[in-house]
């Protein structure tokens, strides 16, 4: 009797380690490591190579290039401190503004790097360590003129590269008796002293001497006799 009784265990304990090996637990085993590597180090390989990747949308650094100009439009802002943060001030004919604490500040001439920096420095008196976001929210300072024989004279706002030719468009174009092969840009030196810049329209337009088609820098004027 005892014969029966040995097979029929072999048989149960057989038929429950091919059990164990079907089951969900089997499915759950840690995977296999790769050579040199314990199996902890093996599960740490992806998750840091995750947190190595660059967070997207970072802040970046300013753009140290742009120079205030009067009338132009700032958003000064204070980090938690808004009885000193405004919206929207406007930098005077004189090129300064006024700030609660910080009083009056030259603002024209200064990037608004440089603009934070100053503003900064005179909140220290009153703040701990003051956190200033300088801001140009309408460029009103970069402008051009176009007068004479043109459908639209007048100021207009400099933006990106434009140039004596995309200013003449800009402004409609010429009137029935403008002197095209006249014209000429008045430019403000650093001395105070003014440059004439000569402009053939009908040379330009046939490609001769396309050098005279300057790019335009704030407050030049074009004139067309």
């Amino acid at each position: 009797m005892t014969i029966p009784i040995v097979k029929s265990c072999l048989w149960s304990v057989l038929l429950g380690a091919c059990l164990f090996a079907a089951s969900p637990l089997a499915a759950q085993a840690p995977a296999k490591a790769a050579p040199g590597k314990t199996s902890n180090e093996a599960k740490l390989v992806e998750p840091a190579a995750v947190q190595s990747a660059p967070t997207e949308g970072a802040t970046k650094p300013h753009d140290d290039t742009f120079v205030i100009g009067n009338d132009d439009v700032l958003s000064i802002n204070v980090w938690k401190e808004p009885d000193v943060s405004r919206a929207a001030i406007p930098v005077r004919s004189d090129g300064r503004i006024s700030l609660p604490l910080a009083g009056e500040i030259q603002a024209a001439g200064k990037t608004p790097l440089a603009l934070e920096q100053d503003i900064a420095s005179k909140l220290q008196s009153y703040i701990s360590e003051p956190e200033v976001t300088v801001m140009v929210t309408q460029i009103n300072s970069r402008k051009f003129n176009i007068l004479g024989q043109v459908t639209k004279p007048g100021s207009y706002p400099l933006t990106n590269s434009i140039t004596v030719l995309d200013a003449i468009a800009l402004c409609g174009g010429f009137r029935d008796f403008a002197k095209k092969k006249s014209i000429y840009v008045l430019r403000e030196n650093a001395d105070g002293t003014q440059s004439r810049i000569p402009f053939n329209y009908k040379e330009v337009l046939k490609g001769e001497n396309p050098a005279q088609n300057i790019k335009l820098q704030p407050h030049d004027t074009i004139v067309v006799p």
